[in-house]
């Protein structure tokens, strides 16, 4: 019987929604899904230069679950690159401490250990939850 699957623990959320091609329409392009947790695994490895195990451990999961998860992230991210598909960051099996918005006038993310009620940037109320900790 297999373990029961752990939610991935991520700390930050990504700046934007995704990526795409520059000089082509999103609508006629088409894209990947890279996983908020497949997005910290890059985080964690090629921007904070952290070795897997240490990353495994920020996550709260395995070594070898986390090399499957890096593995599936490069793969989402080299398809994209190579076949000029947009990239859209979301979804999957995470937790986080935090709550996350983006604001609706400034466009910019926010993360916070209560709930937003304003953006901290530009004081808009006109906030669009992404996430809210269980």
């Amino acid at each position: 019987m297999p373990n029961q699957r752990r939610h991935r623990r991520i700390e930050y959320p990504p700046m934007v929604d995704g990526f795409k091609p520059v000089g082509v329409k999103m609508r006629n392009i088409d894209k990947v899904v890279l996983l908020f947790e497949e997005y910290e695994s890059i985080r964690l490895i090629d921007y904070e230069n952290m070795n897997q195990e240490e990353a495994a451990g920020h996550m709260n999961i395995s070594r070898p679950t986390f090399t499957r998860v890096y593995k599936k992230a490069r793969k989402t991210i080299a398809k994209a690159l190579v076949e000029g598909k947009a990239i859209i960051i979301g979804g999957g099996t995470y937790i986080s401490e935090n709550y996350w918005a983006r604001c609706k006038k400034c466009s910019r993310l926010a993360t916070s250990p209560t709930p937003l009620k304003n953006c901290p940037h530009c004081h808009s109320s006109e906030l669009n939850n992404i996430h809210q900790p269980d």
